[in-house]
């Protein structure tokens, strides 16, 4: 509750002109950064999606995926073409989401591992400022409790369904933090298809083979699916804050496919990011202000009127929301370490304007993930006609010894070569751009207090590729 000043008495005085127009400014300024009365604070919808691609909807460019919740928030809000995860493993970019910090900063920088103690979490904040935060679905890593929840339904399925039930049964006082998470496309994708294999358009990193395009059908069909909860949720969201809410989708990381989840290449860590927000937020617009997830709480904190803690990594993107701005970062790191003994291969990356740099910090080991070691049905099983058609299709060949293989240094030209097929950093040419961005890179890595190294011993290249479904 907010308490009144205290009223003192006081003799009056003549002030100047001068200062009278300072202080006017002033409370312009203020009124600025305080865009609602206490009273009128929105609510706050979050849906994630889980290992879903950006390229694999309908707003960002798919002419086959059918994405018709995104349509509908991009045509009433903004989108996002330059957003960033913290990380393309679910644990570490989901706690950089909680803590508003990067990955080596809160600990948890392999997948499935856990936080360092005394970490701050932000939802608390919003807590402080009225707001009931539940969640539902995957939120955080694992779907367990986390600071700030006042109720966690870890559910994986069916959440439009409790969240009814929950606004059913629950009287609440003052705005809501609603987050809602859904498990697709995470593996193991759906068994029926609505997309026919043979009709579909396989990214050009992929082997073209029927166990893959069956396979791709299914995380397509996945993907569809789980736009349509989020609809379900958009519905649920009118229905309850009528026209009063602010509207955020997003996916933690790209696909579990070749260049994507468990990589730091744009198919991994270039995301979806929309926001609706009738009243606040223009219909329609695209930006391409850089931001990340650690920047997503941290605007949730500002809307509500209160401040994020000092010296977090993450920093509120209100004003590029609010139309005020055009900008945001100047530059955007991503971190990945490994996921247990499947993926054991630390990478680093900057992007600044138009370059990504990439430092693959063990050249002398494999790449490998959970998809390639396991081949399970839903998941990576296709892999097993890859390895059939690179015995007689060097394209095929090649593919997969780039996915096994990293050069020490990458660095691309995002605005030529999107699919990062040209690595610049083998070219003369571009010395000075490589050793600048390798200097931003090592300057912050030390000042995140990265020590660089893999969580566990990794598979070198000068042994056999390992078999770790034995």
């Amino acid at each position: 509750m907010i308490k009144p000043p205290n009223r003192m008495n006081f003799e009056p005085r003549v002030v100047s002109p001068k200062f009278l127009k300072a202080l006017f400014a002033l409370i312009g300024a203020a009124a600025q950064l305080s865009i609602f009365a206490v009273d009128k604070l929105p609510n706050l919808v979050v849906f994630i999606s889980d290992d879903m691609g950006r390229a694999e909807s309908s707003v960002y460019g798919s002419n086959e995926v059918e994405t018709p919740t995104m349509d509908m928030l991009a045509s009433k809000g903004m989108t996002f073409d330059e957003a960033y995860v913290a990380s393309p493993s679910c644990c570490p970019n989901r706690f950089s989401l909680l803590t508003g910090l990067m990955p080596a900063r809160h600990g948890a920088h392999p997948n499935h591992s856990q936080v360092k103690p005394g970490t701050e979490f932000l939802f608390p904040i919003l807590q402080e400022m009225g707001y009931t935060v539940a969640s539902f679905g995957k939120v955080a890593h694992g779907r367990r409790d986390f600071p700030g929840a006042d109720m966690n339904s870890p559910r994986p399925t069916d959440m439009s369904e409790n969240v009814t039930e929950w606004f059913a049964e629950t009287e609440i006082e003052g705005p809501v933090c609603l987050l809602v998470g859904d498990r697709r496309p995470h593996v193991s994708w759906t068994k029926e298809s609505i997309y026919d294999p043979n009709a579909i358009t396989l990214p050009s990193y992929l082997v073209d083979t029927l166990d893959t395009r069956k396979h791709w059908a299914r995380y397509m069909t996945d993907i569809t699916g789980m736009d349509e909860e989020m609809g379900r949720i958009h519905r649920i969201a009118e229905e309850q804050f009528g026209g009063n809410f602010l509207f955020l989708f997003t996916s933690d990381h790209g696909g579990q496919w070749p260049r994507g989840k468990w990589n730091l290449y744009d198919t991994g860590t270039r995301i979806p990011l929309i926001v609706s927000w009738s009243g606040i937020v223009a219909s329609g617009e695209r930006t391409d202000a850089m931001v990340s997830w650690v920047d997503i709480v941290p605007t949730l904190i500002d809307i509500a009127g209160a401040r994020s803690p000092k010296g977090i990594d993450g920093k509120s993107f209100l004003k590029v929301l609010a139309g005020r701005t055009s900008e945001h970062h100047d530059r955007i790191f991503t971190t990945h370490t490994g996921d247990g003994s499947m993926n054991i291969f630390p990478i680093r990356s900057v992007r600044m304007g138009k370059y990504k740099y990439i430092h693959n910090l063990r050249p002398d080991a494999y790449f490998t993930n959970h998809s390639d070691r396991l081949r399970k049905d839903g998941a990576g099983a296709f892999w097993d006609s890859w390895d059939e058609r690179a015995k007689l299709d060097p394209m095929a060949e090649a593919i997969i010894r780039g996915y096994y293989t990293r050069e020490e240094f990458e660095l691309f030209d995002l605005e030529a070569d999107p699919m990062e097929n040209d690595n610049l950093a083998r070219n003369p040419e571009y010395r000075d751009v490589t050793n600048g961005l390798r200097e931003e890179l090592a300057i912050w890595s030390k000042s995140q207090g990265d020590e660089l190294k893999p969580h566990r011993d990794p598979y070198l290249t000068s042994e056999p590729l390992p078999d770790l479904r034995k």
